[in-house]
């Protein structure tokens, strides 16, 4: 309930800075007396689209840490975070990034790493990971969240979903526009109830249609993490080995500004962010030597 409602607050509150910021450059007043103002509509679209991405991106560290519950090791207190400090050490001098965050939340078997710049992230494991796996498959999947990190997943993902985001907001008023005037006749200077009724069902079905978008393009990403973890491990069947067994466990649910970025796959092909488990492992048997 805590992530919902967090998630939510969230997302109002970067609707409240947007619309203030387009409101204060005037890029809200893009339907004219004269017509459609299209400068003034794609300044409106860009500031909505990738505003919002940013925004969620700038964010995304702090968030995930509370809607997540995450303790975050600045001191190891025991063995085992003394050893999964190292372990991120590890990876991210051989991948040539700054020191992540490591911290540990309570939950079912399941890891992500987030973050808006390469040497700031945070990687993060849940408890039922480090209990049910063996500790050569937990460097695998820490290696496949330093890979997210050093491959820029976090800013590529926020890049294409501002793009999404774009086309969504400018395309859905163009036809919002052309139907209340064209269509349905209205002749009075500002928009009428047409507009507003078909920009609301073309957000949602062109949202949806960008939703398949960008889950295509983080199911790509997620081949390249595993083989990015292969790669700094310098072999590929501990990944191998801890995708199988993540296939036989009940994943634990990341908060939805990290979801693309965590290490377990999702419901549906199309909306997935990640691809199915047995794809993933057989990428990485059919990866060329030395190519992982």
């Amino acid at each position: 309930m805590k992530r919902i409602f967090l998630f939510v607050m969230t997302n109002l509150a970067v609707v409240v800075v947007l619309g203030i910021i387009v409101n204060i450059l005037g890029l809200n007043r893009f339907i004219t007396a004269q017509g459609l103002n299209l400068t003034s509509l794609l300044g409106f679209a860009l500031i909505m689209g990738f505003g919002g991405a940013f925004i969620s991106l700038l964010i995304s560290k702090p968030v995930a840490k509370w809607s997540a519950g995450v303790k975050v090791i600045k001191e190891p207190q025991n063995a085992d975070e003394a050893w999964i400090v190292d372990t991120v050490k590890k990876f991210a001098d051989k991948a040539n990034i700054g020191m992540p965050e490591v911290g540990i939340f309570e939950g079912a078997p399941n890891a992500f790493a987030t973050g808006a710049f390469k040497n700031s992230a945070l990687v993060a494991v849940s408890t039922g990971l480090l209990q049910g796996m063996t500790k050569e498959e937990i460097e695998a999947v820490i290696g496949h969240e330093v890979a997210h990190i050093a491959n820029g997943d976090m800013v590529t993902m926020t890049l294409i979903q501002g793009v999404m985001n774009t086309f969504v907001v400018f395309i859905s008023r163009v036809v919002g526009y052309f139907v209340d005037k064209v269509i349905l006749k209205n002749t009075n200077d500002g928009p009428g109830m047409g507009y507003y009724i078909t920009t609301i069902v073309m957000d949602i079905v062109l949202g949806v249609a960008a939703h398949m978008v960008v889950s295509w393009f983080s199911r790509h990403r997620e081949f390249r993490a595993d083989a990015g973890a292969a790669q700094l491990m310098g072999k590929t069947q501990p990944m191998m080995n801890a995708l199988a067994r993540l296939g036989g466990m009940v994943p634990g649910e990341l908060p939805k500004s990290v979801a693309a970025m965590g290490i377990t796959g999702g419901i549906g092909k199309l909306f997935s962010t990640h691809p199915p488990i047995e794809e993933r492992i057989a990428a990485l048997k059919n990866a060329q030597p030395g190519k992982v």
